[in-house]
């Protein structure tokens, strides 16, 4: 079998795997969050941040969310990280965005934060302050140990097929879950063009 085989293999499997009621779920509490007024504040590191940016596009325009990610703006992610440093980069974002109980956190993570580990704590920080504040908190993340699965409203994880490809999965699966989240009918409020091309 060659790799290209292996992988697609791979992501049929998890595909077919993963939980269509915590996606559900999931539907349901940003659907309140945007029925209540809430932002969406869309959190990810590495590749995950460039997920993030993504999504925040989809989320507006096709979903009509008010949404963001702080590593869009690389001039204050930057100068926190100087100034502060990594591992409150999101919380203080969070906090001059005067994060509240009507705001949803969407979090893309390979492993969801450890403070034991020191992986991602920018992450863990972020979500202790959404529980503080009384923010939903829903999760797509690869490792259902980590912080973000322990204390999410719903967090979907990407099961493993291959414990060498857990990161491209989890990665290429948070862009599958949120495309799902925009085109659901309770969550979708605008057409996407090729669709409304005839």
């Amino acid at each position: 079998m060659s790799y290209s085989e292996q992988h697609l293999r791979e992501t049929v499997e998890i595909a077919s795997a993963l939980d269509p009621a915590v996606c559900e779920r999931a539907v349901d509490i940003l659907v309140a969050a945007r029925a209540r007024g809430g932002r969406l504040f869309i959190l990810g590191v590495g590749g995950s941040a460039g997920n993030a940016g993504h999504a925040v596009n989809d989320f507006r325009k096709i979903a009509g969310f008010e949404a963001y990610a702080p590593t869009d703006n690389v001039s204050e992610l930057t100068a926190r990280t100087n100034d502060e440093g990594w591992a409150s980069v999101f919380v203080e974002w969070l906090r001059g965005s005067r994060l509240n109980e009507k705001d949803a956190l969407l979090v893309f993570s390979v492993g969801g934060g450890s403070l034991e580990k020191n992986i991602s704590p920018n992450l863990v920080s972020a979500l202790q302050l959404a529980k503080e504040k009384g923010s939903a908190i829903v999760g797509i993340v690869g490792k259902p140990d980590g912080y973000t699965a322990q204390v999410a409203d719903a967090a979907i994880v990407v099961p493993v097929a291959n414990p060498a490809n857990v990161t491209p999965h989890a990665e290429a699966f948070q862009a599958v879950v949120w495309h799902l989240f925009v085109s659901h009918p309770k969550l979708k409020v605008a057409q996407t063009k090729w669709e409304s091309t005839k």
